[in-house]
Order: structure tokens, then C-alpha cells, then sequence
């Protein structure tokens, strides 16, 4: 075996054949296949495998396929890949597989891997490509998820809008016990302001009233006397 490389042979005599080791893509598709709800679906997928250079399992792959055509070779693997996708089909739900693509592609290649290797073949990726079906069961989930995206939706608006109605009640309630809080602080400096007051009034007014008792005006009425007969006896001098 000689792998990317070169070696004499004899004219007539050494019996050459090759084998490619080039990457081949291949699309398996499994037509209405029945999940395990009995629903039919067709699924179809892109792979990419290719012969494997190690001496042992390369002997394996010439053993199955020396002298095959490229097209036999990758009918063969497709086969296969096709079967695996198909008994797998049936252990799964319609929702397995729609909504979990990737998961559904690494369990199907990990359950073909062993079978190819065996034919010194191994499968270097494997996605699913597309899902469909003839009985409208994927565009009636995909209408029960609107209606339940709508749902949940709607609830969480109504929601949103609820809170926000306790938090502007709330709001409104601090804003009510803020303003008949200071309400009350005005009221009561207002009410402390006139008690002053009029405590202030009392005491001028005790003050005026005392000012103006008898004997004081007595007194003033004496001065006035004294001040008139003053006056009259500058006069009689004058004369």
C-alpha cells in the first residue's frame, strides 16, 4: 500500500488499483418514516465521510472497496447511513426531532459510526438538513407554540401591567401621606406661631395696661400744674 506517494511497478506483470481518500458528501433522505407517535416524516441530511489512512483500517476499506467505483462506494455508505436514520427515526417523537436537530444528528452519527468503521470508513460530520410532512402535524405544533408563545405573552403584559398599576398606587399613597405629613408640620408651626403671638400681645398688653393705672395719671396731671403756675409767674414779672 502506498498512501500519497509513488512506487515502481511492472509493466504486465504488477496489478495497480487505487482507492480515493478524498472527503465525499453524501445526502441521505428517509421518506415518510413513522416516529414513535406513528406520525410519517421525511428528514434528510448532509454527511461527510471518508476512507481512513491508518494501515489497518485502510486495509479494511481496500478489502471492502478496491476496485468499486467512487458511485458503489458512496451508494454503500449511504445505504447504511440511511438505515441507521431510519431505525432511529422510529424511537423518537415528532418534537425530538424537530426541535433538537443537533442532538438528533449526533445520535445518529453516533449510532452509523460503528457500522462504517467497520468498513474502514469514518463519518466526519452528519446534520440534518431538513424536516417535513405530509399531514400538516409540524404546522399544527408550530401553531399550539404561537398560540402558547401568545399566551404567555399576553399573561406577562397583563402581568407587567398589574405591577405597574400597584406601583403607581403605591406611589401615590407616599405621595398623599407626604403631603398630609407636611400638611401637618405647617399646621402646627402655624398654631405654635399664633400661641407666640399672642402670648406677646398678652405681655404688651399687661405692660400698656399697667402704664395707664390712676396713679400715674395723677402724677402727670401734678407736673402739668407745676408747669402752669410756672408759666403764670413769668408773665406777672413782665409785667
Amino acid at each position: 500500500m502506498v498512501i500519497g506517494g509513488w512506487a515502481w511497478s511492472w509493466w504486465l506483470v504488477t496489478d495497480v488499483q487505487r482507492l480515493s481518500l478524498e472527503v465525499m458528501t453524501l445526502n441521505p433522505v428517509c421518506e415518510t418514516v413513522e416516529t414513535k407517535e406513528g406520525v410519517p416524516l421525511t428528514v434528510s441530511g448532509v454527511a461527510q465521510v471518508k476512507v481512513m489512512t491508518e494501515k489497518q483500517l485502510l486495509a479494511t476499506a481496500l478489502e471492502q472497496f478496491l476496485g468499486q467505483s467512487p458511485e458503489h462506494i458512496q451508494t454503500v455508505i449511504l445505504q447504511t447511513m440511511e438505515g441507521h436514520l431510519r431505525a432511529i427515526l422510529g424511537t423518537l417523537t415528532v418534537e425530538q426531532i424537530y426541535q433538537d436537530r443537533d442532538e438528533f444528528a449526533t445520535l445518529v452519527r453516533e449510532v452509523a459510526s460503528p457500522d462504517v468503521g467497520r468498513m474502514g470508513i469514518e463519518i466526519l460530520s452528519f446534520t440534518i438538513k431538513d424536516v417535513f410532512d405530509t399531514v400538516d402535524y409540524l404546522g399544527s405544533l408550530g401553531r399550539v407554540q404561537t398560540a402558547a408563545v401568545k399566551r404567555d405573552a399576553d399573561i406577562g403584559v397583563a402581568e407587567a401591567n398589574r405591577d405597574a398599576g400597584i406601583k403607581e398606587a403605591e406611589a401615590e399613597k407616599l405621595r398623599m401621606d407626604t403631603k398630609y405629613q407636611c400638611n401637618t408640620l405647617i399646621a402646627d408651626h402655624a398654631r405654635a406661631y399664633e400661641m407666640k403671638k399672642a402670648e406677646y400681645d398678652m405681655e404688651i398688653n399687661t405692660k400698656v395696661s399697667r402704664v395707664r393705672t390712676p396713679g400715674h395719671r395723677e402724677v402727670g396731671k401734678g407736673q402739668g400744674r407745676v408747669v402752669e403756675d410756672q408759666e403764670k409767674s413769668g408773665k406777672g414779672l413782665g409785667k
